[in-house]
């Protein structure tokens, strides 16, 4: 399995981690998804395992949660596509998911089923960094890194204090607000890397509202060290529902793209 540090140190640019929610809109065409973007150029993974009230998704990734949910598709089914996933390249994979489903599912088990899956990270959506000691020793027990989130308005005390917790990668928030494709890529960004990394040596990885390749460019040129793109390719899936093929079709260009760019 790569590491994050392996992939990260053999880059000579950003890398490109695309988002998926597990299951959307079914467990084989969302497996066929991901080894599409495999295929199509992505670094990383970030994937998500579809929750009933995902406070920190917008209505794109929302409605993504609610089609997985209707296929059936459980936090025990979420591991087994990430498994899958895994075997077909063992690329670094990070798991964004609520916290009540790791409790449900039992915290030291989760952690260690998704380790054994080819598990890189685990992001908890809705655990602050108050909260870190709820999962951070069971995680890195289990083998796992953690990441926390850092958004505009995080004050510079608990900027270090999420930097001395995360350590995979520092999930940069580039705008205030839910997860959604934006227009325009907020003006936000580079002043906080420039805050994080006088700070930590830790990777800052930048996601919500990158909706484009060009954006990506712009965010990669802020000094991110990974851009996570997560919606706008979910809309494409959203959009074609009807049609396989050209939802396979257009997430593969979409990726290649990204990646094309960030060279």
């Amino acid at each position: 399995m790569t590491t994050y540090r392996q992939t990260f140190a053999s880059l000579k640019r950003s890398a490109l981690i695309p988002f998926f929610v597990l299951g959307d809109p079914d467990s084989t065409t969302s497996l066929d998804l991901i080894k599409t973007a495999i295929d199509a150029g992505a670094d990383i993974l970030e994937l998500g395992i579809p929750f009933s009230d995902p406070i920190a998704d917008g209505p794109t990734i929302q409605k993504a949660d609610m089609r997985a949910l209707a296929n059936k598709i459980n936090p025990a089914k979420a591991l087994d596509l990430i498994a899958e996933a895994t075997r077909y390249k063992p690329i670094p994979v990070g798991l964004l998911v609520y916290y009540n489903l790791v409790v449900q599912y039992g915290r030291e088990k989760f952690f260690r089923d998704f380790k054994a899956a080819g598990g890189s990270s685990v992001l908890v959506a809705d655990l602050s960094i108050d909260d870190a000691d709820e999962i951070a020793p069971v995680a890195l027990a289990a083998g796992l890194d953690t990441v926390f989130m850092v958004t505009p308005n995080t004050t510079d005390d608990r900027l270090r204090r999420i930097a001395d917790k995360s350590t995979g990668f520092l999930y940069t928030v580039s705008t205030l607000g839910v997860t959604g494709a934006r227009d325009t890529v907020s003006d936000l960004i580079g002043p906080l890397i420039r805050r994080i990394k006088a700070v930590t040596k830790i990777p800052v990885c930048v996601g919500f509202g990158i909706s484009n390749a060009r954006q990506a460019r712009q965010v990669a040129d802020t000094g991110a060290d990974g851009v996570i793109i997560g919606s706008a390719i979910v809309k494409i899936i959203e959009q074609n529902l009807d049609n396989r093929p050209k939802m396979l079709s257009e997430v593969r260009q979409f990726i290649a793209e990204a990646s094309k760019t960030l060279e």
